[in-house]
């Protein structure tokens, strides 16, 4: 692994995606249960997404999703992905996500963005060519309430005048999403914060990473932040399976018609009529893979080339394949893909290399070594005779 590359950690980015015709209950369960898989196989973040419309993504409150999962594991990382803040009051969000804080030991990151379902606006009224701009006003307020300062300010949708009377778990980590716009990376390098790489499933979207990047960085420096390589996330659509075709075949289950709804409400996803083309065209763009262990080392290799360097690689989480399916694709994640980019290969492939390159010196070693022992015995046994 290149030196000059920050280490990649990996973990999900939950919508959920689950198709309408299963049982909410058992789909929102498989979630949980699937978190407490990730948290055995050493994932470092899972992350669930806030929708109110469209009958797929079924969680309207990340916060109370996280807090379930927040008692089920012991150390992977729970993201709020994303809290669409336009749709909330600040002091609301800010004192929930103190609360969520305690009850999961400061293992959470309140990533936020300005909502991305039509339909959640309309049905609370409210205009989205105005969320940006909400967006904006309220995680000012939100950070400045969660660092402990005492906020007075009014606009024409919100009045806090106040504090929260309980602080957060240690500093509260923050994540602004980019996608297209470079309003989400300005965002990220105004506050010093992480930066989540919504658009990072086409070839376009890929295009526009560096130049996010830079744009987060000039922000940041204007005001004193750094922007850490380590705190950028991508997220991609990911499945593996021991074969190609094997993948393949999983992910045929649902990821056609879950695909043909993402593309009604994100212009990071195109339709298809068939998954052989859906799954070309995913690995094609380098906008994730469907594949197998080796396909997905070289390609988050490329885009570590292509990017300069990142921290968290996200795979988008879906009812893609079934449970068993599922759950092995993250066990083949963490056993053979994991280890050439968390820093733990090399030392051990330069052992072993030294090892095989020894000229038996360790066999010869023992050898001599139980020659050696072999003799002072058999001379202690002499020297006990009558």
């Amino acid at each position: 692994m290149p030196t000059n590359f920050p280490r990649v950690r990996f973990g999900a980015f939950f919508g959920p995606f689950h198709p309408p015709s299963t049982n909410p209950t058992l789909s929102l369960t498989r979630d949980l249960e699937l978190i407490e898989h990730m948290d055995r196989l050493g994932f470092a973040e899972a992350w669930m997404g806030e929708h109110h419309s469209g009958g797929i993504e079924i969680v309207s409150s990340p916060e109370i999703f996280m807090a379930a999962a927040a008692q089920r594991t012991r150390r992977i990382d729970l993201g709020l992905g994303v809290v669409s803040l336009p749709y909330h009051h600040p002091f609301m969000v800010a004192d929930r996500m103190a609360l969520l804080s305690h009850l999961a030991h400061g293992r959470v990151i309140l990533g936020v963005g300005p909502g991305q379902l039509a339909d959640d606006c309309r049905i609370i009224g409210i205009d989205p060519m105005e969320n940006r701009r909400k967006m904006e006003e309220s995680l000012d307020v939100v950070s400045r309430l969660l660092a402990g300062e005492t906020v007075s300010e009014k606009t024409d949708w919100y009045t806090v005048d106040g504090y929260l009377h309980m602080l957060p778990y240690g500093d509260v980590r923050l994540a602004v999403t980019g996608a297209w716009s470079p309003n989400g990376p300005n965002l990220a390098g105004r506050y010093g914060a992480g930066l989540l790489s919504l658009g990072a499933r086409t070839k376009e979207g890929i295009d526009l990473l560096s130049g996010h990047w830079d744009v987060a960085c000039a922000s940041a420096n204007e005001r004193g932040n750094t922007m850490r390589r380590e705190d950028w996330r991508l997220l991609q659509l990911t499945h593996i399976a021991e074969t190609e075709q094997q993948a393949i075949k999983d992910v045929s289950r649902n990821l056609l018609p879950l695909n043909n709804y993402m593309a009604q409400i994100s212009p990071a996803a195109a339709e298809f009529t068939d998954i052989e083309t859906l799954v070309k065209a995913n690995n094609e763009s380098g906008g994730g893979v469907i594949g197998t262990p080796d396909m997905l080392v070289a390609h988050i290799k490329r885009l570590q080339e292509e990017t300069g360097g990142f921290g968290v690689y996200l795979m988008l989480q879906g009812d893609w394949a079934d449970d068993e399916a599922t759950r092995r694709s993250y066990e083949l994640i963490a056993s053979e893909v994991m280890p050439h980019f968390d820093g733990s290969m090399p030392p051990r492939a330069r052992a072993f290399e030294e090892t095989m390159t020894s000229d038996l010196a360790g066999a010869k070693a023992t050898i001599l070594a139980v020659d050696a022992a072999r003799a002072r015995f058999d001379a202690g046994r002499e020297g006990q005779q009558p």
